[in-house]
């Protein structure tokens, strides 16, 4: 894959050596070649335009400028910037610094004031524009089509040129694919060490992850850089603005979103509070935050940037100075002010004092060339494109000619060239930089189309780093019992399972929401003579109290109102429904009742909150209600779900993405406890009618959802005449009809004449043989009729819809070997011997429904 070699700084030296000027295109370029001259020379030898206009590197101007306009006009700090933008980047590209005035659309009070103003300040450009290199002067320019229009005008009337470029090829080196940015960064650092340090160049997208992962990797191993984060890339900056920006946003600033600021002022936050509101924290070590977030109007930029030092043990005096550059360390924090303040700063870059020892961080959209020995290219994907200005003065073809020319000859830089890459990332591929595409022949979509090879590294300590592992000679006690949480986590993810078990998660409001509801409705049963219209009130008041940290002041209201419907849709379905007296074999569940405590009672039902354990079945839960000896009932916060939905997430054939073993789990349980006898477990939604309870239409069987067991097959099941009476009652209108016209002992031959074929397809049950039989004896019994045939395959729909909506004895045998292998399964792997997937037995692992998102890497295992 070659393409023209740049000459080296030596071979273009031999070329120039005999000149007294050496225009370059870029300051390292000139740089490389200053280090060859061996003669004593006058005054500067290679050096670009800007540079040998003022004689010293500048500060960048459209900086300048914006100051200069702050100091004297009273406009927006948005609209100076545009119109200087503006200015300036015509100016570049016409060689005027008043040509902006040909272009009307541009044009404004603001933009004729800044063109005055600029013309004022002694800057490169304006040296550029009015005065040229000395005529007596000898100057050759090295590639002037890479210099812009402002530029060559500075030339002198005659100079000799010399090509950038020679005439023979450069051959690309290989790139080298890595699986991810991190195996690309580990790659770089163990190349580089102290010693070797200053002769190594690093090209990134400072935009890009490989930014912050290559300065984070080099300080980790104690190496020196420079080149990398600016003013406004420092994390004590950024975390200043942040704590600003964190008192203008109000009480409903959460703990999660501030934890950088509160690891720097050494506030521990227990994990359990992350979701919770600042402003509702009891908190000693957080009271001066809070204060400060309260009263921030009333400080200025100064004093707040003093708090700030006090808290966080740090000094940010160049932050100060550049306060008082923009004449606002002594104004009030405003909003309208702190946005100015953050545009300038993503906008412009502030000068820093940089040491310039150890390894050069360069920016593949800034640098042309690396006067380095070693570079190393990190990513080289479409982000390293220039996006040419789109504005009427900007020559758009000689704008990509000169960016292609400064990427060939990035590409070249230094002895040695190291192309590292990625070639897919997140499933899709990588698209390498659209310059390639002028520079090489071959057709390609990836890096991996194009001469590369591919880099498996395994991740290793450095020397003297890492935690020392000592063997602990201790084994872990199985796992005997897990509980419809855990086995839906596991089944989902295996290792959001493991991790599930080893961090804490944050509170949650729906889950306190949740047990506040169950809390009610179990103190409800124990005592209701307790509860009237002034106690709801109450429950609703400490529901508002519990859950206020974790959610927004704005929707406290609807919260208030939302609680007091779930609450009386509680009680009229309790006042309804009385569950059952009687005793249960395992106890209570012994934990806190917030309602109780409240109201100063205790909880002694037998029927609420019942705990159970079985190591043999291997599963333990924890029964809201016992609503009789073979009803169960659940006390929901979500959305309603229906009887099919509920059994077709307990599959465990072809386990779903989003597993719920609930109702499977406690039914296998309760089973074992009442053998022989069908049973229901129901899903009480006591948040579904809420919109009916304040409309005053409620029917409280629309927030209940019931998944049955039989203690049977399908076949035994929907032969028996009680199905038979259901279908002739509920059934669909023409299975109704045929079976009126039949008794019951026509119907059950049909199961003795073939096979049913126990399915969830209804068209497969239809078109087998059972299916067939049943519509040609039906036809014979009844008549050649049209609604015949239909009718008896509503009744066959009717079968496969019992089957997808309830559970039989196959089911739960099934399931129960399931446990049983999920259990020998999670012991072998917590001892060591296989590891925890990310990916669950549905595949591919429901992201949604996870825990530790941010703990699952993907690609690795």
């Amino acid at each position: 894959m070659p393409f023209p070699r740049a000459k080296s700084p030596g071979q273009l030296y031999e070329e120039v050596r005999s000149y007294d000027r050496v225009i370059t295109p870029d300051g390292p370029l000139a740089s490389a070649l200053n280090r060859h001259l061996d003669r004593s020379h006058l005054g500067p030898f290679a050096i670009p335009p800007r540079r040998l206009a003022v004689g010293r590197r500048q500060e960048s101007e459209d900086r300048l400028a914006f100051l200069g306009m702050l100091d004297h006009e009273d406009l927006s700090w948005k609209r100076c910037a545009y119109a200087v933008g503006n200015i300036l980047q015509c100016w570049e590209h016409r060689g005027s610094h008043d040509a902006i005035f040909e272009y009307d659309g541009y044009v404004d009070d603001a933009t004729e004031r800044a063109v005055e103003r600029i013309a004022k300040l002694e800057t490169a450009s304006m040296k550029l524009t009015n005065e040229t290199i000395d005529p007596n002067f000898d100057v050759v320019v090295v590639e002037p089509a890479m210099l812009t229009q402002l530029e060559r005008a500075y030339l002198p009337a005659e100079y000799d040129t010399v090509d950038l470029f020679a005439d023979t090829e450069f051959e690309l080196p290989p790139f080298r694919i890595h699986d991810s940015p991190t195996a690309i960064v580990e790659t770089v650092v163990d190349s580089v060490d102290d010693e070797n340090a200053d002769n190594v160049g690093i090209v990134l997208d400072q935009e890009s992850e490989y930014s912050p992962l290559i300065e984070s990797a080099l300080e980790a191993a104690d190496i020196p850089f420079f080149g990398g984060p600016g003013f406004t890339d420092r994390s004590e900056h950024r975390l200043f603005l942040h704590l600003l920006r964190t008192a203008h946003r109000g009480t409903d600033t959460r703990i999660s979103e501030i934890r950088s600021l509160l690891t720097v002022f050494d506030c521990d936050v227990v994990d359990a509070d992350t979701n919770k509101r600042l402003h509702e924290l009891d908190d000693g070590d957080l009271k001066w935050l809070i204060d400060f977030c309260h009263d921030v109007q009333e400080y200025t930029f100064s004093d707040a940037l003093s708090v700030f030092e006090r808290h966080a043990g740090d000094t940010l005096d160049a932050f100060r100075e550049e306060l008082e550059t923009l004449t606002i360390a002594d104004e009030s924090i405003t909003e309208a002010r702190l946005d100015d303040l953050s545009f300038y700063l993503q906008t412009y870059e502030v000068p820093v004092d940089r040491e310039n020892e150890g390894v050069l961080l360069a920016d593949a959209k800034s640098a042309s060339y690396v006067g380095r020995e070693v570079v190393f290219y990190l990513g080289l994907d479409d982000r390293w494109t220039h996006s040419a200005p789109r504005r009427p003065w900007v020559d758009q073809d000689a704008q990509f000619t000169r960016n292609l020319k400064s990427f060939q000859l990035l590409l070249q830089s230094g002895s040695q060239q190291h192309y590292l890459v990625q070639d897919a990332t997140g499933g899709s591929p990588v698209t390498p930089c659209l310059y390639f595409e002028e520079l090489l022949e071959p057709e390609y979509d990836r890096f991996s189309d194009l001469p590369s090879t591919s880099h498996q590294i395994e991740t290793a300590a450095r020397a003297g780093d890492g935690f020392e592992n000592e063997p602990v000679g201790v084994t872990s006690d199985p796992v005997e019992t897990i509980s419809k949480s855990s086995l839906n986590t596991y089944v989902n993810s295996p290792r959001d399972y493991y991790f599930s078990r080893i961090v804490d998660g944050p509170e949650k409001a729906y889950l306190t929401e949740g047990n506040l509801l169950h809390d009610f409705a179990e103190f409800y049963v124990n005592h209701p003579d307790e509860i009237d219209e002034e106690t709801l009130s109450e429950v609703v008041e400490l529901m508002l109290e519990d859950v206020r940290p974790l959610v927004r002041s704005v929707d406290e209201r609807t919260r208030r109102t939302e609680y007091r419907a779930s609450l009386e849709t509680i009680v009229s379905y309790l006042d309804a429904n009385q569950p059952t007296e009687g005793a249960f074999l395992t106890p209570s569940s012994g934990g806190d009742n917030a309602v109780a405590a409240h109201f100063g009672r205790d909880i002694d039902s037998p029927v609420t909150e019942r705990r159970f354990t079985d190591e043999e079945l291997g599963i333990n839960g924890m029964i809201d209600l016992v609503q009789s000896q073979q009803e169960l009932l659940d006390y929901k916060s979500g959305s309603e779900s229906s009887a099919t939905s509920i059994v077709k997430h307990a599959a465990i054939d072809e386990p779903t993405d989003e597993p719920d073993f609930q109702a499977a789990l406690y039914l296998t349980y309760w089973r074992s406890q009442r053998p022989g006898d069908q049973l229901s477990f129901t899903f009480f939604y006591v948040t579904e009618l809420v919109d009916d309870v304040i409309a005053g239409d409620a029917d409280i069987d629309d927030a209940l959802t019931t998944v049955t067991y039989y203690p049977e097959s399908l076949t035994e099941h929907v032969q028996r005449e009680e199905f038979f009476e259901y279908l002739r009652e509920e059934g669909a209108q023409k299975c109704q009809k045929i079976l009126s016209k039949i008794d019951y002992q026509t119907y059950a031959a049909l199961f003795d004449a073939a096979q049913l074929v126990e399915t969830t397809d209804s068209d497969e049950l239809i078109e087998s043989e059972f299916g067939q039989t049943m519509i040609d004896r039906l036809q014979a019994e009844i008549g050649e009729y049209k609604y015949v045939t239909t009718g008896s395959k509503q009744v066959m729909r009717a079968i496969v819809d019992r089957q997808k909506g309830a559970f039989f004895k196959r089911d739960l045998d099934a399931f129960e070997s399931f446990v049983d292998e999920r259990l020998t399964e999670l012991n072998r792997r917590r001892t060591g011997d296989e590891e925890f997937p990310i990916e669950g037995l549905a595949d591919e692992t429901n992201y949604r429904r996870v825990d530790n998102r941010d703990l699952l890497l993907e690609g690795e295992q």
